[in-house]
């Protein structure tokens, strides 16, 4: 399986292994009931700790998106497509927030954020 990691990227490494392991699952490039390399053999060819592969892992069966079978491994679950709408949206409001704050502290107005989303919205549909 390939995943690409940035150690520069500001996001921990774990993070970014179940964000790529999550959108593969999401996009069908893992089936649901598909064997995911064992933690060792991942953490290996990542070149990360298996502790960091077992956090990877273990977020992505608290998320619903992996389980896990004693002495077998972990496999991809069924997708819940409400499961991956809300951990969208979860994601998106955490993104949001954010934006809020820093936008509050600067004194941007509610206003001035829709326009940028409306912006954003438009230059997606434009490409």
């Amino acid at each position: 399986m390939e995943i690409i990691i940035s150690n520069t990227s500001g996001i921990p490494i774990y993070e970014q292994i179940k964000e790529e392991i999550k959108a593969k699952i999401i996009t069908g490039e893992l089936q649901e009931g598909e064997l995911l390399p064992s933690i060792r053999a991942l953490a290996k060819d990542l070149k990360c700790s298996v502790i960091t592969m077992k956090n990877a892992y273990e977020e992505l069966a608290k998320e619903g998106f992996v389980k896990t079978i004693p002495t077998k491994g972990f496999y991809v679950s069924k997708i819940n497509k409400d499961l991956i709408k809300e951990s969208i949206l979860n994601k998106i409001e955490s993104y949001l927030d954010k934006a809020v704050v820093i936008a509050k502290i600067n004194k941007i107005t509610k206003k001035e954020i829709k326009d940028i989303v409306d912006i954003l919205y438009e230059e997606d549909n434009n490409e």
